[in-house]
Parts: C-alpha cells; sequence; structure tokens
C-alpha cells in the first residue's frame, strides 16, 4: 500500500467537495439582529463606533423590519433609549415606553419577525447600573420586583420573547412566575446565562447610553477568569425556566459556549457583542483583513462551538454575504 493510504486531501480538492463535507453551515435564520431605538426624529442617527450601526427612530422602525426580514433574519433583539431616566428606571416598564412602542411598531409592520425584548434597567437609570441601589450596592431581590414589571410591561406589548441581561440570582423563577401570573405562560424567556464583566461592551454603552456613571458591574455580572461558574449559572437557569441560554461575549468565550452545550440540552445563543464587531470593521476598513471573510469566519466559529444562534451587529450584511455565496 501506497503512503499515505488517508488522504485527507481529497475532499478538500473542489468547491463543490467542500461545501458537500462542510460540517458547520451558516444561514440567515441563525443570527438574530440587535437593534437601538430612540424616540429622536432626526435619524437614523449613526453610531460612530460601530460603522453601520444606527440609533433607530420609531417611524423608521417599519421598513427595517422590511429590510432584516427579506433579508432572511428571524429575529430582532431591541433596546431602548429612554427620553427620561430615574434611580429605578421606571420608563422600563411605562406601558408607552420606548421598547414597548418599538415592539408594537414592528411587529405591526411584519407580524412574523420575532422581536425579543432586553430585559434590563441599565439604559433606564439615571446611575447606569442594571439595578436598584441601597447604599451605592445593587440590591439583587429589590430590583427582581422591577424586572419582573418589565417583563411584563414588555410581553403586554407583544414581545415574542424577554431576555433578562441583569445577572440578578434568581431573576428567571421571578419573571417566570410573574409572567406565568400575568397570563404569558406561553411567553418563551432568554437567559443571559454567563454575561461576563467584559471590556468588550465598550461600543454598546455609548451606542445605548448606558455606562455606570459610578464603579463598574463585577459584583453581578461574571470574572472573566470563571469557568465552572458559568456551568452553574446554565443549570441554575434550567432549574428556574429558562427555554433558551446565551453566553456573552462570544468570541473570548467559546470555550464557555462548549462547555454549556455539552451540559445542557436548550437551545444556545452566543451573542457577538459591540467590541468585537468594532474590531472587525476597524481592521476591515484599515484594509488589515478582509472584513467579508473574517466576520464569515467568526460566525462559523461561533456556531461550530455550539451556539444554535448568534446575535451579531454582521446579521444583516452576513445575510446578504451568504446569498451571495
Amino acid at each position: 500500500m501506497s503512503f499515505p493510504a488517508t488522504r485527507m486531501r481529497r475532499l478538500r480538492a473542489s468547491t463543490e467537495l467542500r461545501a458537500l463535507t462542510r460540517e458547520t453551515r451558516l444561514s440567515p435564520d441563525r443570527f438574530v439582529y440587535p437593534i437601538f431605538v430612540t424616540s429622536d426624529r432626526h435619524g437614523p442617527d449613526p453610531i460612530p463606533s460601530m460603522p453601520g450601526q444606527y440609533r433607530w427612530p420609531i417611524d423608521s422602525l417599519r421598513d427595517l423590519a422590511r429590510d432584516v426580514y427579506r433579508a432572511g433574519i428571524r429575529g430582532v433583539m431591541v433596546f431602548g433609549l429612554p427620553d427620561h431616566k430615574d434611580e429605578t428606571g421606571s420608563e422600563a416598564h411605562n406601558p408607552d415606553g420606548i421598547v414597548q412602542r418599538a415592539i408594537r411598531e414592528l411587529k405591526d409592520a411584519v407580524p412574523g419577525l420575532l422581536t425579543i425584548a432586553d430585559t434590563c434597567l441599565c439604559e433606564y437609570t439615571s446611575h447606569g447600573h442594571c439595578g436598584i441601589l441601597r447604599d451605592g450596592y445593587v440590591d439583587n431581590d429589590a430590583t427582581l420586583d422591577v424586572l419582573a414589571q418589565v417583563a411584563v410591561s414588555q410581553a403586554t406589548a407583544g414581545a415574542d420573547m424577554v431576555a433578562p441581561s441583569d445577572m440578578m440570582d434568581g431573576r428567571i423563577r421571578a419573571l417566570r412566575d410573574e409572567l406565568d401570573s400575568a397570563g404569558f405562560e406561553h411567553l418563551p424567556m432568554l437567559a443571559y446565562t454567563a454575561k461576563y464583566a467584559s471590556a468588550f461592551y465598550g461600543p454598546f454603552r455609548e451606542a445605548a447610553d448606558c455606562a455606570p456613571q459610578f464603579g463598574d458591574r463585577k459584583s453581578y455580572q461574571m470574572d472573566p477568569g470563571n469557568r465552572r461558574e458559568a456551568l452553574r449559572e446554565a443549570m441554575l437557569d434550567v432549574q428556574e425556566g429558562a427555554d433558551i441560554l446565551m453566553v456573552k461575549p462570544a468570541l473570548p468565550y467559546l470555550d464557555i459556549v462548549r462547555q454549556v452545550r455539552d451540559n445542557v440540552d436548550l437551545p444556545l445563543w452566543a451573542y457577538n457583542v459591540s467590541g468585537e464587531y468594532a474590531m472587525v470593521k476597524a481592521a476591515g476598513r484599515a484594509g488589515w483583513v478582509d472584513e467579508r471573510a473574517v466576520t464569515l469566519e467568526l460566525l462559523t466559529a461561533i456556531v461550530r462551538a455550539g451556539a444554535d444562534t448568534v446575535l451579531t451587529y454582521h446579521a444583516c450584511e452576513a445575510a446578504q454575504w451568504l446569498q451571495e455565496v
């Protein structure tokens, strides 16, 4: 027998063979597009640190929804920039708040577009933290009461899913109980299961105007050095009634995506966050990398690691590129 007997290159010899033997495949319906919504009528307003992304006025959402859906993307995550902020983030559960209005507009324009509401307080509090402060510290249980009101308000507005991103202990059970009591037992919940206290959130905090006014979020978001803790968080969210789990950020935490995937049977999503997006855009614009090739490669890596769905600001461009392949 000639050497080598096994020739791995046989199945790499042509475009067609590589396509037929590819293990991980991307498609637009694996993407969710995060959007920022504002009541400002002078938009869409470009976000400097996130080229190609905008703060969308309410009256532009109908066209955006149609464009996203036509691209084959089946879901959007809605983040709101309120006109008013206070110590308790009360605007987050205003029935006529920015996210609630956005949900109604999106669903009216494209009923089939899955509309996911970010359920958190950081965009609505004057101090920029994700919960209610007591003596400068985020009070876990007091925050749960407010988040439950937010979730019910978003569900009442027509959200297809709520996504608590605050990282308070017990939030999934608290929100599930409140939603069920309000008649929304059918509504699924996406849990930000392993949300790390990451340096990759900078552009998002500019876009959503939600940077903490003092301190940081390390007392409630996860330490980047911890891996086993992510699995504990995942198991707690499963026990409390989460329907989908999510790891955030994605690229620096692919080991966490794989660990959760190997241990939990629920659908698993990953958030390709603003800093990851901004770095690719900056390098692409400088001519240092092929932006299209790098984007599709990194999205493939996230799915290959075990994510069923990717929240990504690349969604619309990536969907177009995939159709051109």
